[in-house]
């Protein structure tokens, strides 16, 4: 059983987070209780925003996100879209993306997953992220 102290920790970690915001912290820490204890990438393939092969043995390679936790993945993208306008790091981020020509949904799927990783790492070690972090 979790403590009441340790879920509060772990929204604290994510509150800290630009962009992260009272239901973008909360939806995880209900919906994915071992952030912290996996890795980014497997914390991104739970949220559905890690890119999946779709090869069927053709020369073209497609890769799309799949799977992952359905709630998890719509809030992220909410999150995603107001850290792209609000968040220094992420908007430069997004601006690099949409000049290279990338389509909209790229830019926010992989806006999304930078948080996600950044979250669980610091759920990890269980500790606010700092303006010098940024």
């Amino acid at each position: 059983m979790v403590s009441d102290d340790r879920l509060a920790e772990t929204a604290t970690v994510l509150r800290s987070i630009p962009g992260i915001g009272p239901v973008a912290s909360g939806t995880p820490i209900a919906e994915m209780p071992e952030i912290g204890t996996i890795t980014g990438e497997e914390a991104a393939a739970l949220k559905g925003l890690a890119p999946v092969a779709h090869d069927s043995g053709t020369l073209r390679r497609k890769r799309a996100t799949a799977g992952g936790r359905r709630a998890l993945r719509h809030v992220m993208f909410q999150a995603a879209l107001v850290a792209a306008h609000h968040n220094p790091s992420l908007k430069s981020f997004a601006d690099r993306l949409r000049k290279a020509g990338k389509p909209h949904k790229v830019i926010i799927t992989a806006v999304a997953r930078k948080p996600v990783t950044i979250a669980n790492a610091l759920c990890r070690s269980r500790r606010k992220r700092t303006a010098a972090m940024a």
